[in-house]
């Protein structure tokens, strides 16, 4: 799948969107003008063929994008994600959007981002583990600890990152731990780290509730996305006594407004794959 062939899902074009942003906030905070010039465009935008064999012996030709936005406070680091409708401008405007999520945060690192265009929900995992690994060895010299780091994102997950971690360290010669984080533990990676989008989202509604002068078993929660942040959020809030009352995956979803059993959710999602 070509990028040409490949048409936004997306309302409006998302980098334009992250500029608009950036010019904004030029505005209030009286920027150099300049640097708002610099920081509106990618430092580097690397786009690549993926062939691979799929399991019936024909070639397909995926597409992948890694962008590094910024390097100024480090290394960069970001996301890549699989999903048959990424963009390279999608991409471009996640990169930057790292860039300030690394910079807030007080972090020692640059903005990147990186995508494939496919399909993972129908792809094998032999046929996944062919395209990463090819995807890894196409975009090898733009990657590593002191230069770029991926992460899991929508559509990739800690085995995905092992397959990148192995690719890139039997390319170097050595184990090379530090290229990719959200890697499995029995390889280097962290513990929390399935959980740790979800729990940054725990902290903003925990925030807000003390803001509003509430308790999060006062709120009825609605979940949009049903994986690994979604089906993590939705426990944590029915843990804290929040009534979940709906909440959707890419197939479907399931309404109650007397709170859904999300224990059962999350056991039917585990046996079926969807809600």
């Amino acid at each position: 799948m070509s990028t040409a062939d490949t048409v936004s899902h997306l309302r409006e074009n998302p980098f334009e969107l992250a500029r608009a942003q950036l010019r904004r906030v030029g505005e209030v905070f009286a920027l150099d003008p300049d640097l708002i010039r610099v920081l509106s465009k990618p430092k580097k935008a690397v786009e690549v063929s993926i062939p691979v064999q799929m399991d019936d012996g024909s070639i397909e030709v995926f597409t992948g994008f890694r962008v590094t936005h910024n390097i100024a406070r480090g290394p960069s680091k970001g996301g890549i994600r699989y999903h048959p409708n990424v963009t390279l401008d999608e991409v471009k405007s996640l990169a930057m959007w790292m860039t300030w999520k690394c910079s807030l945060m007080g972090l020692p690192f640059g903005g990147a981002k990186g995508g494939v265009v496919c399909n993972p929900k129908v792809m094998s995992a032999a046929e996944l583990e062919r395209m990463t690994r090819r995807y890894t060895s196409e975009i090898i010299n733009d990657i590593g600890p002191e230069r770029d780091i991926p992460a899991p994102d929508v559509g990739t997950d800690s085995r995905i990152m092992a397959w990148i971690f192995d690719t890139y360290s039997m390319n170097k010669g050595h184990s090379v731990l530090g290229v990719v984080t959200g890697k499995p533990l029995s390889v280097g990676g962290s513990l929390g780290r399935d959980e740790a989008t979800a729990r940054g989202a725990l902290y903003c509604i925990q925030a807000m509730s003390v803001k509003q002068g509430k308790r999060i078993s006062e709120y009825s929660v609605a979940i949009q996305g049903f994986g690994n942040v979604g089906a993590n959020l939705a426990r944590m809030l029915h843990g804290d006594g929040a009534k979940v009352v709906a909440v959707s995956d890419s197939r479907g979803g399931v309404y109650n407004p007397n709170g859904i059993d999300v224990p059962a959710a999350l056991a039917h999602k585990q046996e079926r794959g969807t809600l």
